[in-house]
């Protein structure tokens, strides 16, 4: 039966189509496989491109990275699963690659994650990073990246994480992730960031921590930041911020790390601090201006771990003699690791209370405070104790022998306190311990033997003190002193132990001061590392051994003051670093060599041994007497005679001419000074400064300049506190300022000027040049510090000067600027008045300080008439700069006249020159002489016209003769401050027109007694 031809039709084309199908299928595959491979190869040629800028590769980590393996198995490369073959991750951390970031990285256009941390990478972030859409983990950590962050990465939309933390970015962050809504992360910590910290970042609402320590970041905190919820993280230290932390930020319940420390921050804490931030963990607000109490409630925050408030001013509950009661509530934090109230203002005993604390405390210390009482036998309960630290207070009696209880124990600084008694010997038991320092007390007995237990102990400071007895063998056996040995300044006896030979490498060795004898051991020569060796005033006696030639490292050596005899040995002068050589007062002799530290007289000491001879001829020794064999010959009495008068006659003509010629040139030069009229100024050592101020520590840094550091310290011979300004030789033009400020200061007495207690030019125990200025402390710092207080605004009655204060400082000061201009010779510029430069000591008188940037007068210089363009760079502080400085006319004493006029406006308007509101043309003069005179009191600083009793500015008690001394204070300032050099007054036109002038108008103004009801008395 055969089938109707449309039904063959019909099977045909089904057939067809069938096999068209299947073909079709079969070229699919490979048609994916060619769209694959393309795409495969891009990112292959991204990731060799990225090889190709990565030169250093020492673990062979890019080995893999070859055609024998597929690019997703490479080393630190992970591709999609979604997207087959497509790289997502770059992952290459830790693996100390250097080079340079491929700019095809941005073609890796699926990747999610780039980890490069802890490598060497270099040069710029590549700004093709903007094209990553997808990109969420920007992870660049601990690498030497420079420039900006790119622009374009806010084209970034999903970034969770950006971590660009310890590299070397710059410039200003600006606006560049505000858009980055899902961002969690942002860390820009220790780069080279400038400018203010953006308040766009308030726009991140998701993120959780931000880290921007360690940078430049300058002006206050954004309040913006508090509308940031979920913060978690907020870390803004070691920068050049001021102002308040917003309050707001104290109200962020979910901050566990608030880190602020090192900036200019000041206010003080809210009272309910503990119960607004529950979940406090870490807390850094060391190192800023920060006064008020340490709230209580900080017992709230029961995850408390770490507390750091050092070097503020922090008071407690002051005048109750209570400071320390919120020890006792920090015992509730069970988590607590670290406390520190180092260079605060506590006061009071310390309490037993802080037994009580957790025992999970590792870091305890209240250094440099004014803490007294026993330390509690209690402490032993502090077990995993590892740092503990109560130095430079005011603690009495024993050491309790529970201290031996802290196994756990690495560092404890007792130091600088009045403790007394037998130091314990259940010391011996803290054998973890590597550091112990119990200079300066008044502890007596014998050194325990039991510290040769203490086998890690790198610094061993017992100095100054009253021990007694010999040295145990135990303790100069200790191997592990590397640091310093310090056993100076007590009444030790008997012989130097040859076992100290066992500390091989030890930096510094001191005996100084004690009644050591007998001869300097030879096992001394093993010591081979030593840098400092004092063994100065002592009863030492015999030969300096031989033996000691192996200390070639040596830097400064110090055995004066003893009993040694026999010569100076010749390898003295081979140690290549020796700086420093005291062997005066001994009895030594035969020749001193002249070679290495001893061809520079002043790096060492010989004097006080009277059988020296020979030398360099500044020691003005007696020749040497060469022994050579002489033949016989007879030499008459009378030429012997003859020769001897002869000597004598010449002797008497060479004196003859030289007091004539002194007294020609005395003639000549009457105002040369004479070594008589150069002060004498206390002696000081780089050592003497170390301990002052605890080796430089942070902790005692209360300022830093242009050209260095002031350190707090205390002079212990003298039991003065003192300000120690460190000049930072490496900073150019510190060594001239240095130089500037001694040539100064060395000539200059008034009672008005910041008196200098010393000087100290030496080397460090490096080697490297040192150089200090030591300076009288003054208690109520700086007239910057009365007009414009950083405290909090109930404190500020308590800062305000009266005006009678004010009037007072301003006379101070002009006496100074007087004395400097046209009461000595030569005559000074101070170049840099303004009101950080005006300190106040204990009786609130004014001292003009700084004399760094000094200019001394030459006679014509006194004539502002004969000023001519100068090539000197501009001398002073903005604002306070004579404008003709601008235009390099020479420095002048005019210039200090408009100083002073610029200062005196501030003084009474408390209006800095520098305000944001004088633009425009507008300064602070025009401001003031605008007012003059009806309206004087419209611009006059209001605390002036305080009411003792009320405390507000009452203006329908002020007389006029009240107001006519104003507008006469005023009016000189701005006479002063005038344009032109030749329209300002002299100072001592000042100081005349301020003693007689104003104060006889505030004599007639003593009926305004309501509003100034002391003034009589001042008067």
């Amino acid at each position: 039966m055969e089938l109707p031809s449309h039904a063959i039709s019909t099977r045909i084309s089904f057939k067809q189509l069938i096999g068209l199908f299947c073909f079709i299928c079969m070229l699919l595959p490979s048609a994916a496989l060619v769209t694959t491979s393309s795409r495969n190869e891009s990112d292959r040629s991204a990731l060799l491109a990225i090889k190709s800028q990565i030169r250093d590769d020492p673990l062979g980590v890019l080995n893999s990275w070859n055609d024998s393996l597929h690019h997703c198995d490479w080393q630190g490369i992970t591709c999609s699963r979604r997207h087959r073959q497509r790289v997502t991750v770059l992952d290459l951390q830790s693996q100390k690659l250097g080079g340079t970031l491929s700019p095809y990285v941005g073609n890796l256009s699926f990747l999610k994650e780039i980890i490069l941390t802890e490598n060497k990478f270099e040069g710029d972030i590549p700004q093709e990073i903007g094209h990553l859409f997808r990109l969420q983990y920007l992870i660049l950590a601990n690498n030497s990246f420079e420039g900006e962050i790119p622009s374009n990465i806010t084209y970034c939309p999903d970034l969770r994480e950006i971590n660009l933390i310890d590299n070397k970015l710059s410039g200003r962050i600006f606006n560049r992730f505000s858009s980055l809504s899902k961002l969690i992360g942002l860390g820009l910590a220790s780069n080279n960031f400038i400018g203010k910290i953006p308040p766009s970042l308030g726009n991140l609402t998701s993120l959780a921590r931000l880290s921007l320590a360690q940078n430049h970041f300058k002006g206050n905190i954004p309040e913006d930041l508090c509308n940031i919820q979920s913060l978690r993280y907020f870390q803004v230290g070691s920068n050049n911020l001021i102002g308040k932390i917003p309050s707001c930020l104290f109200n962020h319940s979910s901050i566990y790390y608030f880190a602020v420390a090192k900036n200019q921050l000041e206010g003080s804490l809210p009272p309910n601090i503990g119960l607004t931030l529950p979940n406090l963990e870490i807390f850094l607000f060391a190192i800023n201006k920060f006064s008020g109490c340490i709230p209580v409630s900080l017992s709230n925050a029961t995850r408390l771990e770490s507390f750091e408030i050092s070097d503020n001013a922090f008071t407690g509950s002051v005048p109750s003699g209570d400071d320390l009661n919120f020890i006792a509530s920090l015992s509730n934090c069970s988590n607590l690791e670290k406390l520190s109230f180092v260079s605060n203002v506590l006061k009071g005993p310390l309490p037993d209370s802080i037994s009580n604390l957790s025992t999970t405390i590792t870091f305890l210390s209240l250094s440099f405070n004014s803490i007294y009482g026993s330390i509690p036998v209690g402490i032993g309960n502090l077990v995993n104790i590892q740092v503990l630290s109560f130095s430079l207070n005011n603690l009495t009696n024993n050491i309790p022998s529970t201290i031996g209880k802290l196994n756990q124990l690495l560092h404890l600084y007792l130091n600088d306190n009045l403790l007394s008694g037998h130091i314990p010997s259940s010391i011996g038991n803290l054998t973890q311990l590597t550091l112990l320092n119990l200079f300066n007390n008044n502890l007596n007995g014998n050194i325990p033997s039991t510290l040769g237990n203490c086998r890690n102990l790198t610094v061993l400071d017992l100095g100054r003190n009253n021990l007694v007895g010999t040295i145990p063998i135990q303790v100069v056996s200790l191997s592990s002193l590397t640091n310093r040995l310090f056993l100076d300044r007590n009444s030790l006896t008997g012989s130097l132990p040859s076992e100290v030979g066992n500390l091989t490498n030890l930096v510094s060795l001191f005996f100084s001061e004690n009644k050591l004898s007998g001869h300097i051991p030879e096992s001394l020569s093993k010591c081979l590392s030593l840098n400092n060796l004092f063994m100065d005033s002592n009863l030492f006696e015999g030969e300096i051994p031989k033996s000691l030639i192996t200390l070639k490292g040596l830097k400064n050596l110090d055995i004066s003051h003893n009993n040694l005899s026999g010569v100076i040995p010749e390898y003295l002068e081979q140690f290549p670093d020796l700086a420093y050589l005291n062997l005066s007062v001994n009895q030594l002799e035969g020749q001193v060599p002249r070679n290495g530290v001893f061809a520079n007289a002043s790096l060492f000491s010989v004097i006080g041994n009277q059988n020296l001879c020979g030398g360099i001829e500044e020691l003005k020794l007696r020749p040497c007497i060469q022994k050579i064999p002489q033949k016989k010959t007879s030499i008459s009495f009378k030429a012997i005679i003859s020769i001897i008068v002869g000597s004598v006659c010449l002797l008497l003509l060479f004196l003859f001419f030289l007091a004539f010629y002194r007294r020609k040139v005395l003639k000549k030069n009457p105002s040369f000074p004479s070594l008589s009229n150069i002060p004498s100024y206390r002696r000081v050592s780089y050592l003497d400064l170390l301990r002052a101020t605890n080796g430089f520590s942070v902790d005692y840094l209360i300022g830093v300049g242009s050209y260095g550091s002031v350190f707090k310290g205390i002079l212990q011979d003298i039991n003065q506190t003192v300000a120690v300004k460190v000049l930072n030789l490496q900073q150019e033009g510190a060594s001239k300022s240095f130089l500037t400020e001694c040539n100064a200061l060395r000539h200059l007495r008034h009672r008005n000027l910041l008196k200098i207690i010393t000087a100290c030019s030496s080397v460090d125990f490096q080697g490297n040049d040192f150089r200090a200025l030591v300076f009288e402390f003054m208690s109520y710092g700086s007239l910057e510090d009365w007009l414009h207080p950083r405290v909090n605004e109930q404190q500020q009655d308590s800062r305000n000067l009266s005006f009678i204060q004010r009037l007072n400082i301003a006379i101070d000061v002009a006496s100074a600027l007087d004395y400097l201009h046209h009461r000595c010779q030569p005559g000074v510029v101070h170049c840099d008045l303004k009101p950080s430069n005006v300190l106040l000591d204990d009786d609130m008188t004014a001292r003009v300080a700084d004399f760094g940037i000094a200019k001394m007068l030459s006679p014509a210089s006194y004539d502002s008439a004969q000023s001519h363009p100068s090539s000197d760079v501009i001398r002073g502080s903005m604002g306070y700069v004579a404008p003709e400085y601008g235009m390099g006319v020479k420095v002048s004493i005019q210039g200090d006249v408009y100083s002073y006029g610029i200062l005196l406006l501030e003084m009474f308007t408390r209006k800095r020159p520098t305000d944001d509101m004088f633009l425009n043309g507008l300064s602070l003069r025009s401001y003031v002489e605008m007012a003059l005179p009806n309206q004087v009191m419209g611009i006059v600083d209001p605390m002036v016209l305080l009411d003792d009793d009320t405390n507000t500015v009452e203006h329908s008690n002020i007389c006029a003769n009240l107001q006519e001394s104003l507008v006469s204070v005023i009016t000189l300032g701005v006479l002063c401050s005038a344009d032109a050099p030749t329209e300002r007054m002299t100072m001592s036109e000042v100081v005349n027109k301020s003693t007689y002038s104003i104060v006889g108008l505030l004599v007639l103004s003593l009926n305004c007694l309501s509003v100034f009801p002391s003034l009589d008395c001042v008067l």
